[in-house]
């Protein structure tokens, strides 16, 4: 059942989406080679706490970390350990939040020092694709019309498109109705309804879209052992259209990127 929320609710998941918004711009401050994927959950956990917040993974389905932290091949659900990020290496970055009752959740794939042209290329259009199915979301369409647009833009660079893992409903669960694939046929699906809120999550693979889990129970790798990139916002669905709850701003700040990528799906611009 897809939970409709108010204006009201739809603003204390912005205040709990911008918190993880925060959150991962410190990390981009602070992710470079040598740096220790535990070491950035650690900070991550004390921001969030400091914030007035509650880390949303840790415990989570018995999740150990405030993170997940997914390198290389990793695409999803990475745990946080003590091996150095090196040079070249891309990492998913996914972190979410619980205060006033109401959960954000978002992810940011980042470049560590300077990756390969293939794996840029990679990172660049699976954040594209993040936008294009973003657009879909919005008075009219189902669910499969965002996941259609999604997989087509990415399968038309010959990448492969996560079947297994989804983007999902949000709100006072993590997780709530209706999933959101990331593939699919257009006119497929729940209907879009006013004050919908979900997070939107391309999980796209520069290899074959197959995955596997390690023996940790949480970690999922490629099947080919080829990079992966994940990008995901959260959005609501507010007089017919979609609106960001969740921003990148951060983030570029952190790194001196200019974007105005994220323009067209707020009413008025963000104040940080």
């Amino acid at each position: 059942m897809i939970i409709q929320k108010t204006r009201e609710e739809i603003e204390l998941m912005r205040e709990s989406a911008l918190i993880v918004s925060k959150t991962l711009g410190m990390i981009a401050s602070e992710i470079k080679p040598g740096v220790t994927t535990l070491y950035l959950d650690k900070l991550a956990e004390t921001f969030i706490r400091d914030h007035g917040a509650e880390p949303g993974f840790l415990g989570l389905y018995g999740f150990p970390n405030s993170l997940c932290m997914s390198p290389n091949a990793q695409v999803v659900h990475g745990i946080p350990n003590s091996n150095p990020l090196q040079e070249g290496d891309v990492i998913s970055v996914d972190c979410g939040v619980l205060k006033n009752g109401f959960y954000g959740d978002h992810a940011y794939s980042f470049e560590i020092g300077e990756v390969a042209p293939d794996v840029k290329k990679l990172l660049k259009v699976t954040k594209e694709s993040l936008y294009i199915g973003i657009r879909e979301f919005k008075i009219g369409n189902r669910v499969e019309d965002v996941g259609n647009a999604i997989q087509k833009y990415t399968e038309s660079h010959g990448y492969g498109v996560v079947r297994e893992l989804v983007g999902h409903g949000l709100g006072r669960k993590m997780h709530e109705d209706p999933e959101m694939p990331n593939y699919g046929k257009r006119g497929r699906g729940k209907l879009f309804v006013e004050g919908m809120t979900v997070a939107i999550e391309p999980m796209i693979n520069m290899g074959t879209k197959n995955i596997k889990q390690l023996k940790d129970g949480w970690t999922i790798l490629t099947a080919d052992g080829k990079p992966s990139a994940h990008f995901e916002h959260n959005v609501a669905l507010i007089d017919g259209k979609p609106e960001l709850l969740s921003t990148f701003k951060y983030i570029y700040d952190a790194l001196g990127i200019v974007s105005n990528e994220e323009d067209e799906f707020r009413k008025k611009p963000l104040v940080v």
